[in-house]
Order: C-alpha cells, then structure tokens, then sequence
C-alpha cells in the first residue's frame, strides 16, 4: 500500500488532502470520531492528545488539547455540521492560538471500496492569506505522520464501541 498523502490546493481557499487506508470505512470513521480511539494516533511525531472531547452530533463540539515536545501545548476546536456514518464528517476547526483570520470548514469523506477506504479532507479556510500560512507550515509532515500512526492502529483494530468482537 502506498503510504503518502496526496495534497492539493485548488481555488485560493482550500487544501485537499487524501490518504488510503486498509481498513472499512466503518472503522475508519470510528477512528476519526471516537475519543478512545483518537488518543492512539492524532498528531504528528512527538505530539498526543492529552484531552479529546466529543459532542458528536449536530451542532456538538469537539475540544482536542494536544501535548508536544517540552511541554508546549495546541487546543483547536469546534462544532459538527454534518454526521453520515461512515461516509462523511463536516466540523468546523478553530485554534486557541491561531496564526490565521476566522475558522475552517473541515470536511472528511470516507470512500469504500473492497475493503480499503480513502479518506478525503478538505479544508476550506476563511481567507485566501490563511490558507496560504497553513500552506507554509509543516502541515503534510505532521498529517502524515498522524495518518502513518492511524493506519498501524487500524491494522490491529477490529471492532468499534458498541459492537461485538
């Protein structure tokens, strides 16, 4: 399997990333919305959650506080849009200490096929100068490496809350 992460820019306000993961699309979505599964592989090397709270339903928020080297923390927030398990994800996302003007539309799509699912992400920033800072920051490193990390828990996770192993 090819282990990268595919991202674009198209139009002046978005970035598209996409990865394929060897898992359902059941346990992937799981993965992206379940709090005990989240802590086991959000962030890039060196950083993990220590808080991961989720409202999941419309209009629920979300809270990630992430711990990296030498103590330094980032919290980054907000409120679900759109649930269709397990097929789509929209949130909005905004950072305590952010860089950039106003919050991101987060769109996650979760496309099965035989057995493999492509998740899609498409961030849809409020200006064309936020997107282009996220652009300069070190963003598809700690992605990838989040989604490496995401990918060998898939590899050993079967079952999701609420079903039976």
């Amino acid at each position: 399997m090819d282990d990268s992460i595919v991202v674009r820019a198209p139009g002046d306000r978005q970035i598209v990333l996409s990865r394929l993961f060897e898992a359902p699309a059941r346990l992937v979505f799981a993965a992206f919305t379940q709090p005990e599964l989240l802590v086991r592989w959000y962030g890039a090397q060196g950083w993990r959650l220590v808080r991961c709270d989720i409202d999941l339903r419309v209009g629920g928020r979300w809270r990630f506080v992430s711990q990296g080297p030498d103590d330094s923390r980032m919290t980054q927030s907000g409120v679900y849009r759109q649930i269709d398990p397990p097929h789509r994800l929209v949130c909005t996302e905004l950072f305590d200490d952010q860089s950039y003007p106003g919050e991101t539309l987060v769109s996650h799509e979760f496309t099965e096929l035989a057995g493999r699912t492509t998740v899609t992400t498409t961030l849809l920033y409020a200006t064309a100068e936020g997107r282009d800072t996220v652009l300069r920051y070190p963003m598809t490193r700690g992605i990838g490496q989040s989604f490496t990390r995401l990918a060998e828990l898939l590899r050993t996770t079967t079952t999701t809350r609420g079903e039976q192993r």
